[in-house]
């Protein structure tokens, strides 16, 4: 039986099994620090926090840390890669995923996103439902790219950025570290780091 853990038990976390099902995975268990708590995610059991899981690594085939924020998820998934824990990529088997392009461990692509020839995306990255990333496109470590969101061509995402829900980055375009852009913003030119930019074109409002 092929026994999945999660890290993180919230809304986005159920997308994140729900993929799991659909790529075959058997059993599947949620571990999050708000157990005990919490003991239940949608229909999945919640079962132990972060010190439960290290403590069972053996009892599973691979770990995918299911947190939102970008950070939090970057700070558990380097927890996890320092034990030596078996991360795993999931593919929705509706994604489009070039034999072209790299996905590093840890990553999430959902149901109907594409990535394109070339792409390169870093380890524990969200590519989230309906997005694409075009070819060429570098995204560092856990990046999340929004449903509806779009990166053209040659696109380089730092890591721990953010692109909104229904987004879109004009070719050749490079998002620095910490970035955050706005739901539907349309992003013209090079965002430095730490920057919050939202609008059409998207300015910085922070």
């Amino acid at each position: 039986m092929k026994r999945l853990a999660i890290l993180g038990a919230s809304g986005h976390g159920k997308v994140v099994a729900d993929t799991a099902e659909c790529c075959g995975w058997q059993q599947i268990d949620f571990f999050d620090d708000a157990w005990p708590d919490m003991t239940i995610n949608g229909c999945w059991s919640v079962i132990g926090g972060t010190t439960e899981l290290l403590a069972r690594l053996d009892d599973y085939n691979a770990i995918v840390v299911a947190i939102g924020n970008n950070r939090i998820r970057q700070l558990k998934l380097n927890e996890l890669r320092a034990v030596g824990a078996n991360l795993v990529t999931l593919v929705h088997p509706s994604a489009v995923v070039s034999r072209h392009a790299q996905i590093a461990e840890g990553t999430v692509v959902f149901s109907g996103a594409q990535i394109n020839a070339g792409a390169s995306v870093g380890v524990g990255a969200i590519i989230n439902t309906g997005c694409s990333v075009d070819h060429d496109c570098l995204l560092a470590n856990a990046v999340h790219i929004s449903p509806g969101a779009h990166l053209a061509g040659g696109v380089k995402v730092g890591s721990c950025s953010w692109v909104g829900i229904g987004a879109s980055v004009r070719q050749l375009v490079t998002l620095g570290e910490n970035v955050i852009v706005g739901a539907g913003a349309a992003v013209v030119g090079d965002v430095p780091d730490g920057f919050v930019v939202a609008g059409v074109p998207a300015k910085r409002i922070k």
